[in-house]
């Protein structure tokens, strides 16, 4: 050290290097989007602060010490997804030009959960230093109230009043007086009073003796009624820990001796479970944050059919609120019909104002007969009559509205078209308006038929036929399985392209095909409508350099008129879509293709932050040493992207379970090369449990029984 106090060749450092890179909470109707400090502010893609039933109640959240943001020594969110907590420490405070303090004297461990409608965070001051410590510490904060949509992007003529925070002696309220006449509220309070507090921010001045470790707690509300604004952090925490461990007992434990695959099931695991707890919707994933953070019929039927195996309790849960929200009328703002399905639904002030049409919109084409596909599936499953009776009527419902309004001119084949003029244009899973096109790159005009809708239809009619035996009404069966039949025959004759060898993306208002190569032809054969000599022939369409880049396929083909690797639905890669495609492929007996999917996005998954799997990214070709493009507004975690993987492995195990029966089937089970071996723990069965170990022997896999004896059979049928 010389004189100063500073070692020769130290350092200075007067700034925080800048990391904004988003963190994900999220508790029921809450989540916080923030960077690596903790912080959140409105630079950058503009989407982080606190938000509430798509409101932002926080804005902006911003420490300072000693009048500068802190250094970031590191941050991380724990595996099970609850807990942030953040590293930090003061940078060199300087007088003049002496270094007086040197960065790293103080350490900040600041630590963050949410729990019901609040946010709770704590500070851990503690001094390293031979000298007592002053440190002016302060926390701003800005609360918009934006609605998710404005945050997004939308522009509104009129809003609401934010009206003069309130200071009181332990407390800020910060509230807002809506359009639709509802009051938000913000409200902070501190367990430790600051030597300042204003409606902006708190001021404190901490006083640390050397060693001296000290902390305060805010806890920050979104809720106008007060509930839960009085818990104590640690009266909180415990609550949260318990939840949080109770929704880890919901799913089998899976791990491999390939410890890249154990850490990706374990982060998918977390991630879904994440977007269930805390919801008022009871086991309903939210299709993601931030943009989508609410019920999405179509994700939360797709994420409950991938997880369907291993926690079948989503697929109930997901079957009954849907139902309970199934369309009654005809309500062309809303695109309601009888029967047909939700696909979102909003709480925030636009969607309450009809500015937006998204408080309950039914703008999905799809998610009526997916609805129906889960049901069947979900029977099959667990042999629960008593709730495929309970649904009955909504299942007939559903056939109702694809016989009478989703095929309108009675050609056979489920069509759609813009109703609502603030609703979607497109109304397939790939909703961006330029998604469905020509050869030419010309626009399809509606009434739109996609290819993957009628495959969902064709098997919708299926699993109706077989439910129709458990909700006494057989006499039905026989004509379902026809209308099934008579959709798969003119289905082939009209969307099959044999110099594209694939199925058209679609058929427009004329009835001429889309022949343009897309991901659209994978579904076709998850759902069996396509015949074995041209699913082969899919597949290999599908695992063209065109189609697949390395990291997946891709929802456009390289080489087609509006092919764009940057975009949303035009050649970006998404690892649901490429988890049904691979359960397609398994189905028709490409085991192997459907395991270079599950290899490909393994890798993908280490090449990404904390192994989470993002809505998509981009159909960039993968390049040897380099990471994948990634998508900047992708939502992450996204519940049908953390559950692609138990799709696939299902799909490559050829796993089937029946509960009725208490048999486990695996129908020529396959591991790829990269995984040598697989436990399931837990996997349960009517009723009852089971512990398998499979291990891969040469070209084959070995179906173990381990752990306690179990009454559950298992089979395994070897080609």
């Amino acid at each position: 050290m010389d004189g100063s106090g500073t070692q020769h060749y130290y350092i200075a450092t007067s700034q925080s290097p800048t990391d904004d890179r988003a963190r994900v909470l999220k508790y029921g109707r809450t989540f916080f989007v923030f960077d690596r400090l903790g912080d959140a502010q409105t630079s950058g893609m503009g989407e982080q602060g606190l938000f509430f039933q798509d409101t932002r109640h926080l804005s902006s959240l911003m420490l300072h010490l000693w009048e500068t943001r802190p250094l970031l020594l590191s941050s991380t969110v724990e595996s099970n997804n609850y807990l942030f907590t953040a590293d930090l420490a003061n940078l060199d405070v300087s007088r003049g030009t002496q270094v007086v303090i040197p960065r790293g004297t103080l350490h900040l461990i600041r630590s963050r959960f949410l729990w019901r409608h609040s946010c709770f965070e704590e500070f851990t001051f503690v001094n390293h230093g031979l000298e007592s410590l002053h440190v002016p510490f302060r926390i701003s904060f800005e609360a918009d109230f934006a609605d998710i949509f404005e945050v997004r992007g939308m522009r509104r003529e009129r809003r609401g009043s934010i009206l003069p925070p309130e200071v009181h002696g332990d407390s800020v309220r910060i509230a807002y007086d809506g359009l639709d006449e509802v009051r938000r509220e913000t409200n902070i309070r501190w367990s430790r009073n600051p030597a300042n507090a204003s409606g902006q921010e708190l001021r404190y001045d901490i006083v640390l003796r050397p060693k001296e470790r000290t902390n305060l707690q805010l806890s920050i509300s979104c809720d106008a009624d007060g509930a839960g604004r009085n818990v104590s952090y640690s009266q909180a925490i415990k609550n949260a820990q318990r939840e949080t461990e109770s929704a880890n007992n919901s799913f089998p434990g899976i791990s491999s001796s390939n410890s890249r695959f154990t850490d990706w099931i374990s982060r998918s695991i977390a991630d879904v479970q994440m977007m269930m707890v805390g919801n008022p919707e009871r086991n309903y994933p939210y299709a993601g944050v931030p943009w989508f953070g609410t019920v999405f019929g179509r994700d939360g039927i797709i994420t409950a059919m991938q997880t369907l195996w291993l926690n079948p309790e989503i697929a109930h849960d997901v079957l009954r609120c849907l139902a309970s929200l199934q369309a009654t009328k005809i309500d062309a703002a809303i695109e309601a019909e009888p029967g047909k399905i939700l696909h979102e639904m909003r709480q925030g002030e636009m969607a309450a104002l009809g500015e937006v049409p998204f408080g309950r919109y039914y703008g999905s084409v799809d998610s009526t007969p997916l609805f129906i596909m889960l049901a069947g599936a979900y029977y099959e499953r667990t042999a629960d009559a008593e709730l495929i009776r309970e649904l009955w009527p909504n299942i007939e419902r559903a056939l109702n509205w694809i016989d009478e309004y989703g095929d309108a001119d009675h050609d056979c084949f489920v069509e759609y078209r813009q109703r609502s003029s603030k609703g979607l244009v497109q109304q397939g899973w790939k909703d961006s308006n330029d998604s469905i096109f020509h050869a030419d790159g010309s626009i399809a005009q509606a009434p739109i038929a996609l290819a993957e809708v009628q495959g969902y239809v064709y098997a919708a009619k299926l699993a109706a036929a077989a439910l129709c035996r458990v909700a006494g009404d057989p006499t039905r069966t026989a004509a379902l399985e026809v209308e099934a039949e008579n959709l798969r025959s003119q289905f082939e004759e009209k969307f099959w392209c044999d110099e594209l060898s694939t199925y058209a993306l679609a058929l427009d208002g004329e009835k001429r095909a889309c022949r343009v190569k897309t991901s659209n032809a994978g579904h076709c054969l998850f759902t069996g409508v396509a015949s074995p000599e041209r699913a082969k022939r899919v597949a290999r369409t599908l695992f063209e350099p065109e189609s697949f880049n390395g990291w997946g396929i891709r929802t456009v083909a390289c080489g087609q008129a509006r092919y764009n690797p940057l975009s949303y639905h035009d050649g970006s890669i998404w690892p649901h879509d490429n988890s049904l495609i691979a359960s397609g492929l398994a189905r028709y007996g490409f085991k192997n293709l459907a395991g270079k999917i599950l290899m490909a996005l393994l890798d993908l998954s280490t090449m990404v932050e904390m192994h989470r799997l993002p809505e998509l990214f981009c159909g960039v070709e993968r390049r040897e040493g380099e990471g994948p493009t990634l998508y900047p507004v992708a939502c992450s975690p996204q519940a049908w992207a953390a559950a692609a993987p138990f799709l696939i492995l299902q799909a490559c195990l050829g796993i089937s379970i029946s509960a009725e029966r208490k048999r486990i089937l695996f129908d020529d089970p396959y591991l790829p090369e990269g995984i040598p071996n697989l436990a399931i723990n837990n996997l349960r069965c009517g009723g009852v449990s089971v512990d398998l170990f499979l291990e891969r022997r040469n070209d084959s896999v070995l179906v173990h029984k381990t752990g306690a004896p179990s009454a559950v059979e298992i089979m395994t049928i070897v080609s």
